[in-house]
């Protein structure tokens, strides 16, 4: 059962705008996003056991989200930097 809501608007409200403008703007972060995406749906399938899966199986996806959380995050940042440099 999912506890949470994993989107990345909810995991880093303070990039919500960032989130928005990168998807639109830079095709690499868009591919981040949507993986994210979806490691995030396929983890809710396996927690409301919509999806058979192991607690390994589960417990290695939600890692894969978790770094993939932190690449974007340090994305975002580095684009923030960038754009005060400019």
């Amino acid at each position: 059962m999912p506890i949470e809501d994993h989107s990345l608007a909810n995991e880093f409200p303070e990039f919500k705008d960032d989130i928005h403008q990168l998807k639109m703007d830079d095709a690499h972060f868009k591919k981040l996003y949507d993986e994210y995406n979806h490691l995030t749906k396929e983890v809710a399938k396996m927690e409301q056991e919509i999806i058979p899966s192991t607690t390994v199986e589960e417990e290695n996806l939600k890692k894969q989200r978790l770094q993939l959380k932190d690449t974007i995050q340090g994305y975002i940042k580095a684009s923030k930097l960038a754009a005060e440099k400019a």
